[in-house]
């Protein structure tokens, strides 16, 4: 039954996509042919700058070739063929015989977007003196359309010639990128606006620029100057050559593609998160059990549920079987019902991911040529839509994890919530340490932006161009928003590590610390009462004593560690009398217990500190997390703590300040850093694919 529910996972969605950025890296190119472009190769070639080649396959150039000459014959045959020999738009009424002159008509009207000289111009340096921000695309998001909109046309039915989608290719080849602004597409008539400056640069316009070079050694100049540094001529654009590259949604489902790669890796990144956290509090995992998951067969609640499980499997602090501490009998909700709450997210991000993949290989521009009839028809596939319906459903999924993200923080760094653990997961006095408030305050206010972010794009559509294009997708506004999304979810799923791995140190810096304490307790309570108490009442009132100091301890962690111990010793006091004047009744006058009591109170109060002490500095050395953590929870461990390079935070003594030599002082032999600079490391690390291999291996 459950096979039939899930025909492909998330996670096997997300593998499959970093595979395949991964064999398109390996092989060292990527071949188009309008029909297999994949999310991993457009990342490739985007982000890698991984080379392209149209391929050279019989069929996919007959077809190219094939729609050519089906259009030049309906040409002959007199017909009025819309953007061939009719106006565009609501001026499709108009006609004209001079078809070339028409198609950079079409640019003309088309190259209409806002730049700066801080966009157009490689020094910048007074260029931008009236604070006014970049209007371009990010250069990645540039050569993911011209990547796209290259394999659509090669599908053979938009009269593209195959010299026309090479000269895209060796702009790519070359690492020449438009400058193509950010915004003016409504993304209805396709994605006219930035698909006319790709055209214009073939087309060498000296007003169009480009960006030369890899990122060392970028230079801006004209798409004029850049074609001759390269010994090539400007395109001569034939009948709907113009209209066949402008009119598509290359633009929207580009960077589509490039929002679900990333999109995918943090909802992977929320269930990683939801594991760690559910360690960090010594949650129950049965939770996640799949009984639970299979009385309500929700496909993607199944896969997170199996996910989490599987990112637990080993843990020494997850609680199981119906044990859990002392408190809540059951976990709150941010944990407890985190797979419902992923589940259908998972869902949503497989739709959007289809949706895309099908746009990334489809025929979008208008009219379209059918070669067999030798005609043409006109439509809206160019209508994208469907685009804009995938990234809204990504959008609110981020919003959806971001929120999860945000609440089991909270959870975390709260000790009034997080079982036991420091107020703001303080390694030291919490007085004059506040490791991670500022992060809270962070966090509250991504939040804040993410929600905003998820509101719908879909129901802001106005009326454009005569009334032609009434109804338009917005579909690139809605990629660029959720883009923005992703940033945000990101600089969240960063912070969320950050606290998570302070949260599992401190945990596990708690669990030795009581281990330790076991043999202290013992060896006070004998040396205060082994007068009067037969050995086997020692082992049992030690025992007792050390589950009340540990209770005692979880409740007292907004105090200095002094004051906290001689606390923790004082509310023990009670019961120790109590039990001692049950167990010896007979001196119950007596002032040796008395003494003994005192005697006690004074030895462990002094000694607890020094022993907490002890602990303490053993485990910034030590490695000992790892021992006690899940499969999953390790991987991800070691990747922020050895990859990225993140040590767990030692409190007020990480502040940077200068030393008398006026270097920078170090901590243990390393450089220290601002809170938001480990972070900003983590953040870093997610958004340029450093964690993504410890990601997926974490699911295994």
């Amino acid at each position: 039954m459950l096979d039939k529910i899930i025909e492909e996972s998330h996670l096997e969605a997300t593998r499959t996509h970093w595979a395949g950025l991964g064999q398109a890296v390996q092989g060292g190119e990527v071949e188009i042919d309008g029909c297999q472009l994949t999310i991993g190769e457009l990342v490739a070639v985007s982000k890698h700058g991984c080379p392209v080649h149209l391929t050279d396959r019989p069929e996919t150039i007959d077809a190219i070739n094939d729609s050519v000459a089906a259009l030049a014959e309906c040409i002959r045959e007199g017909y009025h063929i819309y953007g061939v020999n009719t106006g565009f738009g609501g001026s499709a009424d108009s006609r004209t015989g001079h078809m070339v002159t028409l198609q950079s008509a079409l640019l003309q009207l088309l190259q209409s977007g806002i730049l700066t000289t801080a966009d157009t111009s490689t020094d910048r340096s007074g260029s931008n003196l009236l604070g006014l921000e970049h209007h371009s695309m990010p250069p990645e998001w540039v050569k993911a359309t011209m990547l796209v909109r290259s394999n659509t046309v090669a599908r053979g039915h938009s009269a593209v010639s195959v010299s026309a989608i090479n000269s895209i290719i060796r702009l790519l080849r070359e690492e020449i990128t438009p400058v193509v602004p950010l915004r003016g597409t409504i993304s209805a008539s396709g994605d006219l606006m930035p698909l006319a400056y790709v055209v214009g640069a073939v087309e060498g316009s000296p007003d169009v620029f480009v960006q030369v070079g890899g990122r060392e050694h970028q230079e801006i100049i004209t798409a004029q100057k850049a074609l001759k540094s390269i010994g090539t001529d400007a395109l001569t654009l034939g009948p709907k050559e113009a209209l066949g590259l402008v009119n598509g949604t290359a633009a929207s489902s580009a960077l589509a593609g490039l929002v679900l790669y990333e999109a995918h890796q943090l909802a992977l990144l929320a269930q990683a998160v939801t594991g760690l956290t559910v360690e960090a509090l010594q949650g129950n995992a049965d939770s996640f059990h799949p009984f639970i998951a299979e009385v309500r067969p929700q496909g993607g609640q199944i896969e997170a549920a199996k996910n989490i499980l599987a990112f637990l499997r080993g843990s020494q602090l997850t609680q199981t079987g119906g044990k859990t501490h002392e408190g809540l009998a059951q976990d709150r909700y941010s944990l407890r019902t985190a797979s419902q709450w992923i589940g259908p997210q998972l869902e949503d991000l497989l739709l959007a991911d289809r949706q895309v993949a099908i746009e990334l290989n489809s025929t979008s521009d208008n009219p379209l040529i059918d070669t067999a009839a030798k005609t043409f028809y006109s439509g809206g596939n160019f209508q994208a839509t469907s685009v804009t319906s995938a990234m809204e459903k990504t959008r609110l999924a981020l919003q959806m994890l971001g929120k999860l993200l945000f609440v089991q923080s909270s959870e975390t760094i709260d000790p009034s919530l997080n079982n036991g653990l420091p107020t703001n997961l303080v390694a030291d006095d919490p007085s004059l340490s506040f490791t991670m408030k500022g992060v809270d305050i962070n966090m509250a206010a991504y939040m804040s932006e993410l929600a905003y972010l998820a509101n719908p794009v879909s129901s802001h559509v106005q009326t454009a161009e005569m009334h032609n294009q009434a109804v338009n997708s917005l579909a690139f506004l809605s990629a660029r928003y959720t883009m923005q999304a992703v940033d945000v979810v990101s600089m969240m799923g960063a912070c969320s590590l950050y606290v998570a791995c302070q949260a599992l140190d401190l945990r596990v810096l708690q669990l030795q610390f009581f281990q330790d304490l076991r043999p202290f307790i013992h060896r006070t309570t004998k040396d205060a009462f082994g007068s009067v108490l037969e050995p086997q009442e020692i082992d049992r009132l030690s025992s007792h004593l050390l589950d009340k100091v540990r209770n005692s301890w979880t409740s007292t962690s907004r105090m200095d560690l002094c004051q906290r111990c001689q606390r923790v010793v004082e509310m023990t006091l009670p019961f120790l009398f109590t039990e001692l004047s049950t167990q010896i009744p007979s001196v119950r006058q007596s002032h040796g217990l008395i003494d003994g009591i005192t005697d006690w109170q004074t030895e462990t109060s002094m000694q607890i500190e020094v022993l907490y002490r002890e602990t303490l500095a053993r485990s910034f050395i030590s490695q000992a997390t790892v021992d006690y953590l899940g499969a999953g929870s390790k991987a991800m461990y070691i990747a922020i703590r050895r990859d990225v390079g993140v040590p767990f935070h030692q409190g007020f003594a990480e502040h940077p300040l200068l030393g008398l030599d006026g270097k920078p002082e170090l901590l243990n032999g390393r450089a220290k850093r601002t809170i938001g600079g480990w972070i900003s490391m983590i953040y870093e690390a997610l958004r340029g694919g450093k964690l993504t291999e410890a990601l997926l291996k974490s699911f295994d």
